[in-house]
């Protein structure tokens, strides 16, 4: 094989690798935790949960 051949080949081979290692299969909405939504305890007054006072 000629030296050059090998260099491209040797070339060919890394960036297959790097695309193929930075490619993932899960879609950012299929994430179990929910980073975009408040969690249910936030915008409560303390000790205020449950009472039914919430201004609509």
């Amino acid at each position: 094989m000629n030296p050059s051949l090998k260099r491209v080949a040797a070339v060919m081979l890394i960036a297959l690798g790097c695309l193929l290692a930075g490619c993932t299969m899960d879609a950012p909405s299929d994430s179990s935790i929910p980073w975009n939504r408040p969690a249910d305890w936030e915008g409560q007054i303390p000790g205020m949960s449950g009472s039914g006072s919430a201004v609509h």
